[in-house]
Protein backbone atom coordinates (compact mmCIF):
# COMPACT_ATOMS: atom_id res chain seq x y z
CA UNK A 1 0.00 0.00 0.00
CA UNK A 2 2.86 2.36 0.77
CA UNK A 3 4.29 1.78 -2.68
CA UNK A 4 0.93 2.46 -4.28
CA UNK A 5 0.49 5.65 -2.24
CA UNK A 6 3.95 6.82 -3.26
CA UNK A 7 3.07 6.27 -6.92
CA UNK A 8 -0.20 8.15 -6.61
CA UNK A 9 1.54 11.07 -4.94
CA UNK A 10 4.22 11.22 -7.60
CA UNK A 11 1.68 11.00 -10.40
CA UNK A 12 -0.40 13.69 -8.74
CA UNK A 13 2.52 16.09 -8.98
CA UNK A 14 2.83 15.63 -12.76
CA UNK A 15 1.05 17.78 -15.36
CA UNK A 16 -2.35 16.37 -16.23
CA UNK A 17 -1.41 15.39 -19.79
CA UNK A 18 1.73 13.55 -18.66
CA UNK A 19 -0.11 11.77 -15.84
CA UNK A 20 -2.67 10.59 -18.36
CA UNK A 21 0.09 9.18 -20.53
CA UNK A 22 -0.48 11.57 -23.44
CA UNK A 23 2.34 13.48 -25.14
CA UNK A 24 2.91 17.05 -24.00
CA UNK A 25 2.64 18.34 -27.57
CA UNK A 26 1.43 17.03 -30.89
CA UNK A 27 3.98 16.34 -33.65
CA UNK A 28 4.60 19.40 -35.81
CA UNK A 29 5.38 19.83 -39.48
CA UNK A 30 9.00 20.64 -40.29
CA UNK A 31 10.11 21.98 -43.67
CA UNK A 32 12.58 19.77 -45.54
CA UNK A 33 12.76 22.33 -48.36
CA UNK A 34 13.37 25.82 -46.99
CA UNK A 35 12.26 27.75 -50.07
CA UNK A 36 15.64 29.46 -50.42
CA UNK A 37 18.33 26.92 -51.31
CA UNK A 38 19.18 23.22 -51.41
CA UNK A 39 20.73 23.05 -47.95
CA UNK A 40 20.12 19.62 -46.41
CA UNK A 41 19.87 17.90 -49.80
CA UNK A 42 22.29 16.00 -52.06
CA UNK A 43 21.86 15.43 -55.79
CA UNK A 44 22.68 12.19 -57.64
CA UNK A 45 22.28 12.01 -61.44
CA UNK A 46 22.91 8.86 -63.45
CA UNK A 47 26.47 8.90 -64.82
CA UNK A 48 27.64 11.51 -62.31
CA UNK A 49 29.11 11.22 -58.82
CA UNK A 50 26.98 11.94 -55.78
CA UNK A 51 26.83 15.67 -55.16
CA UNK A 52 27.11 16.80 -58.79
CA UNK A 53 23.98 18.68 -59.89
CA UNK A 54 24.37 17.96 -63.60
CA UNK A 55 22.93 20.71 -65.81
CA UNK A 56 21.61 22.54 -62.75
CA UNK A 57 18.74 20.05 -62.87
CA UNK A 58 17.55 20.85 -59.36
CA UNK A 59 17.32 24.57 -58.58
CA UNK A 60 15.46 27.05 -56.41
CA UNK A 61 13.59 29.87 -58.14
CA UNK A 62 10.70 32.01 -56.89
CA UNK A 63 10.58 30.01 -53.67
CA UNK A 64 10.03 26.74 -55.56
CA UNK A 65 12.22 23.66 -55.89
CA UNK A 66 12.27 23.22 -59.66
CA UNK A 67 13.39 20.37 -61.91
CA UNK A 68 14.54 21.76 -65.27
CA UNK A 69 16.45 20.56 -68.34
CA UNK A 70 17.67 23.71 -70.11
CA UNK A 71 21.22 22.60 -69.29
CA UNK A 72 20.79 19.32 -71.22
CA UNK A 73 21.46 18.71 -74.91
CA UNK A 74 19.43 15.50 -74.64
CA UNK A 75 18.16 13.34 -71.80
CA UNK A 76 20.54 10.41 -72.38
CA UNK A 77 18.92 8.45 -69.55
CA UNK A 78 20.25 10.85 -66.93
CA UNK A 79 17.68 10.04 -64.26
CA UNK A 80 18.16 12.29 -61.27
CA UNK A 81 17.26 12.31 -57.59
CA UNK A 82 17.72 14.85 -54.84
CA UNK A 83 18.09 13.22 -51.42
CA UNK A 84 17.63 14.42 -47.88
CA UNK A 85 20.89 14.27 -45.96
CA UNK A 86 19.09 12.55 -43.08
CA UNK A 87 17.39 9.17 -42.86
CA UNK A 88 13.85 8.70 -41.56
CA UNK A 89 11.79 5.75 -40.36
CA UNK A 90 8.42 6.74 -38.86
CA UNK A 91 6.96 9.91 -40.32
CA UNK A 92 4.35 11.69 -42.38
CA UNK A 93 5.60 13.39 -45.54
CA UNK A 94 3.69 16.11 -47.39
CA UNK A 95 4.63 17.26 -50.89
CA UNK A 96 2.88 19.81 -53.09
CA UNK A 97 3.83 19.40 -56.75
CA UNK A 98 2.82 20.36 -60.28
CA UNK A 99 4.00 19.40 -63.75
CA UNK A 100 4.70 22.15 -66.24
CA UNK A 101 6.16 22.73 -69.70
CA UNK A 102 7.21 20.10 -72.20
CA UNK A 103 9.03 16.81 -71.78
CA UNK A 104 12.73 16.84 -72.71
CA UNK A 105 13.54 15.30 -76.09
CA UNK A 106 14.77 11.74 -75.75
CA UNK A 107 13.17 11.07 -72.36
CA UNK A 108 11.19 7.81 -72.17
CA UNK A 109 7.55 7.97 -73.21
CA UNK A 110 6.49 6.57 -69.84
CA UNK A 111 8.26 9.47 -68.11
CA UNK A 112 5.78 12.04 -69.47
CA UNK A 113 4.54 14.06 -66.47
CA UNK A 114 6.17 11.53 -64.20
CA UNK A 115 8.07 12.08 -60.95
CA UNK A 116 8.01 10.61 -57.48
CA UNK A 117 8.97 10.70 -53.83
CA UNK A 118 11.34 7.85 -52.99
CA UNK A 119 10.82 6.50 -49.47
CA UNK A 120 13.36 4.52 -47.42
CA UNK A 121 15.86 5.26 -50.20
CA UNK A 122 19.48 4.19 -50.12
CA UNK A 123 22.02 6.98 -49.57
CA UNK A 124 23.23 8.60 -52.81
CA UNK A 125 26.87 7.89 -52.07
CA UNK A 126 26.09 4.14 -52.00
CA UNK A 127 24.70 4.13 -55.56
CA UNK A 128 26.73 2.94 -58.55
CA UNK A 129 27.73 5.89 -60.71
CA UNK A 130 25.53 4.58 -63.56
CA UNK A 131 22.65 3.40 -61.35
CA UNK A 132 19.31 4.72 -62.60
CA UNK A 133 17.15 4.58 -59.46
CA UNK A 134 17.96 4.20 -55.77
CA UNK A 135 16.76 1.11 -53.96
CA UNK A 136 13.59 2.50 -52.38
CA UNK A 137 9.80 2.55 -52.35
CA UNK A 138 8.41 5.13 -54.77
CA UNK A 139 5.27 7.15 -54.19
CA UNK A 140 4.75 7.91 -57.87
CA UNK A 141 3.49 11.28 -59.10
CA UNK A 142 1.77 11.25 -62.48
CA UNK A 143 0.05 14.01 -64.41
CA UNK A 144 -2.73 13.46 -66.93
CA UNK A 145 -2.32 13.83 -70.68
CA UNK A 146 -5.64 15.64 -71.04
CA UNK A 147 -7.46 12.58 -72.32
CA UNK A 148 -6.72 9.26 -70.61
CA UNK A 149 -7.04 8.03 -67.04
CA UNK A 150 -3.67 8.26 -65.31
CA UNK A 151 -3.89 7.92 -61.52
CA UNK A 152 -1.26 9.44 -59.28
CA UNK A 153 -0.03 8.21 -55.89
CA UNK A 154 0.87 4.79 -57.28
CA UNK A 155 3.57 2.64 -55.68
CA UNK A 156 6.68 1.44 -57.54
CA UNK A 157 9.40 -0.81 -56.19
CA UNK A 158 12.96 -0.25 -57.48
CA UNK A 159 15.04 -2.98 -55.85
CA UNK A 160 12.26 -3.79 -53.39
CA UNK A 161 9.10 -5.82 -52.83
CA UNK A 162 6.00 -5.19 -50.71
CA UNK A 163 2.73 -6.75 -49.57
CA UNK A 164 -0.56 -5.31 -50.88
CA UNK A 165 -3.81 -6.37 -49.21
CA UNK A 166 -2.03 -9.32 -47.65
CA UNK A 167 -0.53 -10.58 -50.91
CA UNK A 168 3.19 -10.44 -51.69
CA UNK A 169 3.76 -8.12 -54.66
CA UNK A 170 6.75 -8.62 -56.96
CA UNK A 171 5.64 -6.39 -59.84
CA UNK A 172 7.17 -2.98 -60.45
CA UNK A 173 4.23 -0.55 -60.16
CA UNK A 174 0.75 -0.93 -58.67
CA UNK A 175 -1.90 1.67 -59.47
CA UNK A 176 -3.70 3.58 -56.77
CA UNK A 177 -7.39 4.50 -56.62
CA UNK A 178 -6.61 8.16 -57.32
CA UNK A 179 -8.41 10.28 -59.89
CA UNK A 180 -6.42 11.78 -62.76
CA UNK A 181 -5.07 15.32 -62.43
CA UNK A 182 -4.78 16.98 -65.83
CA UNK A 183 -3.06 20.28 -66.57
CA UNK A 184 -0.62 22.25 -64.44
CA UNK A 185 -2.61 22.25 -61.20
CA UNK A 186 -0.98 21.83 -57.81
CA UNK A 187 -1.54 18.44 -56.17
CA UNK A 188 -0.98 17.60 -52.50
CA UNK A 189 0.43 14.15 -51.77
CA UNK A 190 0.96 12.80 -48.27
CA UNK A 191 2.61 9.58 -47.20
CA UNK A 192 2.33 7.98 -43.77
CA UNK A 193 5.39 5.78 -43.29
CA UNK A 194 5.69 3.50 -40.26
CA UNK A 195 9.05 1.78 -40.59
CA UNK A 196 8.69 -1.64 -42.22
CA UNK A 197 5.10 -2.15 -41.05
CA UNK A 198 2.69 -0.12 -43.18
CA UNK A 199 2.75 2.82 -45.62
CA UNK A 200 -0.23 4.86 -46.86
CA UNK A 201 -0.39 7.21 -49.87
CA UNK A 202 -2.89 10.07 -49.54
CA UNK A 203 -3.90 12.36 -52.43
CA UNK A 204 -5.84 15.53 -51.60
CA UNK A 205 -6.97 13.98 -48.31
CA UNK A 206 -8.01 10.59 -49.72
CA UNK A 207 -6.06 7.40 -48.96
CA UNK A 208 -5.50 5.88 -52.41
CA UNK A 209 -3.26 2.88 -51.66
CA UNK A 210 -1.77 1.13 -48.64
CA UNK A 211 0.88 -1.57 -48.43
CA UNK A 212 3.16 -3.20 -45.89
CA UNK A 213 6.33 -5.19 -45.19
CA UNK A 214 8.76 -3.46 -47.60
CA UNK A 215 11.93 -5.47 -48.20
CA UNK A 216 15.09 -5.11 -50.24
CA UNK A 217 14.84 -7.87 -52.83
CA UNK A 218 16.67 -6.83 -55.99
CA UNK A 219 15.20 -6.18 -59.43
CA UNK A 220 14.03 -3.04 -61.24
CA UNK A 221 17.35 -1.25 -60.64
CA UNK A 222 20.17 -1.06 -63.19
CA UNK A 223 22.93 -1.91 -62.57
CA UNK A 224 21.87 -4.25 -59.80
CA UNK A 225 22.39 -2.97 -56.27
CA UNK A 226 24.80 -4.71 -53.92
CA UNK A 227 22.73 -3.84 -50.84
CA UNK A 228 21.93 -6.86 -48.66
CA UNK A 229 18.39 -8.20 -48.91
CA UNK A 230 16.07 -7.91 -45.92
CA UNK A 231 13.53 -5.69 -44.17
CA UNK A 232 13.52 -2.05 -45.26
CA UNK A 233 12.92 -0.02 -42.10
CA UNK A 234 14.34 3.43 -42.84
CA UNK A 235 16.21 5.52 -45.36
CA UNK A 236 16.54 8.82 -47.15
CA UNK A 237 13.73 10.65 -48.90
CA UNK A 238 14.36 11.74 -52.49
CA UNK A 239 12.51 13.54 -55.28
CA UNK A 240 12.93 12.54 -58.90
CA UNK A 241 13.87 14.06 -62.24
CA UNK A 242 12.79 11.80 -65.09
CA UNK A 243 12.69 14.15 -68.06
CA UNK A 244 9.61 16.32 -67.48
CA UNK A 245 9.77 19.72 -65.70
CA UNK A 246 8.15 19.66 -62.27
CA UNK A 247 7.83 22.16 -59.42
CA UNK A 248 7.69 21.48 -55.70
CA UNK A 249 6.46 24.30 -53.49
CA UNK A 250 6.22 22.41 -50.21
CA UNK A 251 8.19 19.44 -48.89
CA UNK A 252 7.67 18.89 -45.19
CA UNK A 253 7.83 16.10 -42.65
CA UNK A 254 6.17 15.21 -39.34
CA UNK A 255 8.16 12.96 -37.03
CA UNK A 256 6.04 10.05 -35.78
CA UNK A 257 8.83 8.11 -34.09
CA UNK A 258 7.66 8.99 -30.56
CA UNK A 259 4.01 8.09 -31.02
Amino acid sequence: MAAVACCLTACGNKPANEAAGTPESEPQWEALFNGENLDGWTVKVTGCPSGENFGNTFRVEDGLLKVRYDGYDAFNYRFGHIFTDKSYSHYKLRVEYRFTGEQLAGAPEWAYRNSGAMLHAQAPETMHIDQDFPVSIEAQMLGGDGEHDRPTGNVCTPGTEIDIEGEHYTGHCANSRSKTYHGDQWVTMEMVVLGDSIIHHIIEGDTVISYSRPIIAGGNVSPASSLPEGALKEGRISLQSEGHPVDFRKVEIMDLSNL
